[in-house]
């Protein structure tokens, strides 16, 4: 898919946070380690895309069954660059990209099939560059790389994921205003929606650029359908989710870690949990549309959220 001219069909995902709030679902990889799989290696939970590819229809669908309505993929750390240090083809990684949607669709059939009524949705995860590079700088951003260059390496994985017909593209954990820009770039004319969202340190993201210059860059893009935080402390979602609001006038998609720290060298997290369910009322009355949580954000903390968001 080249296209340039293809513009986002009407998107039901985007409907239904027009009328309400939507949750989303916790951390994929606690959710994996939880289940006894090892994670520790360059392509984390992307792994499993080959060697247990039920698990990972497992871990969605316990978030399905907790409460979440979008669940997704595993694809953060998936990209042709960290598959083939490992060996695998561009074919085959083509076609793992391709699973990590059609695992989340299949837990969402596994869980209308246990009875959840609810309309269920895939977003596939396109991580940053830093992701790739696994040492913790998809926290700092700054690779050094141009726009362009960020847009050449994003574009080829947007297009097969693109192919594989999720609800939407969840552009999440950007550190840097230049790497949105490019993102925003490579999304354009592939007829599927998308999110943007960053991780961000207080009022700048990681790279230290005003939230409002980096929420900016979305404004207009008519792809978006929503914009927001994620893989960030809860403390610094509040302020976060006001200036998203303000500067888009887009919904605005929220998933914090639980307030523990990563410690990049010892690769594991570090600290006490902060995140809680009551949290939830602040963010969805300042604009938040799309709700949950990131790393360390478990089923329990999702069946909390959905119940806080439905007895609002």
């Amino acid at each position: 898919m080249t296209s340039d001219t293809r513009s986002p069909a009407p998107s039901p995902l985007a409907e239904a946070l027009a009328a309400g709030t939507v949750v989303l679902d916790g951390g994929l990889s606690n959710q994996l380690e939880s289940a006894g799989h090892d994670l520790s290696d360059e392509l984390w939970s992307a792994r499993l895309l080959a060697e247990r590819p039920e698990a990972i229809t497992e871990a969605h669908l316990a978030y399905y069954l907790a409460g979440a309505s979008v669940a997704i993929t595993s694809s953060y750390q998936a990209t042709f660059e960290g598959f083939a240090q490992r060996g695998t083809g561009r074919e085959e990684a083509a076609g793992l990209l391709r699973l990590s949607v059609e695992l989340a669709r299949e837990a969402a059939r596994q869980a209308h099939a246990e009875g959840v009524t609810r309309p269920l949705w895939t977003a596939a995860s396109v991580g940053p560059y830093g992701a790739m590079l696994a040492d913790g700088s998809e926290y700092r951003g700054r690779y050094g790389l141009s726009v362009d260059e960020l847009e050449r390496f994003h574009r080829p994985r947007l297009e097969v994921l693109a192919d594989a017909g999720p609800d939407v593209l969840a552009l999440e954990t950007v550190p840097d205003a230049d790497e949105a820009a490019a993102l925003l770039r490579a999304v354009r004319g592939l007829g599927v929606p998308a999110w943007l969202s960053y991780t961000v340190d207080g009022a700048h993201t990681r790279a230290g650029q005003p939230l409002e210059e980096a929420f900016g860059l979305a404004a207009d893009a008519d792809e978006v359908i929503a914009v927001g935080v994620n893989c960030c402390a809860p403390g610094d979602v509040d302020g976060a989710v006001e200036i998203a609001a303000r500067v888009t006038g887009k919904p605005v998609v929220v998933y914090p870690n639980s307030g523990e720290a990563w410690d990049a060298g010892a690769r594991a997290w570090t600290g006490r949990s902060s995140f809680t369910s009551e949290q939830v009322h602040a963010w969805r009355t300042a604009g938040a549309r799309l709700i949950g949580g990131c790393c360390r954000v478990g089923p329990k903390a999702v069946t909390s959220i959905a119940h806080t968001l439905t007895t609002e």
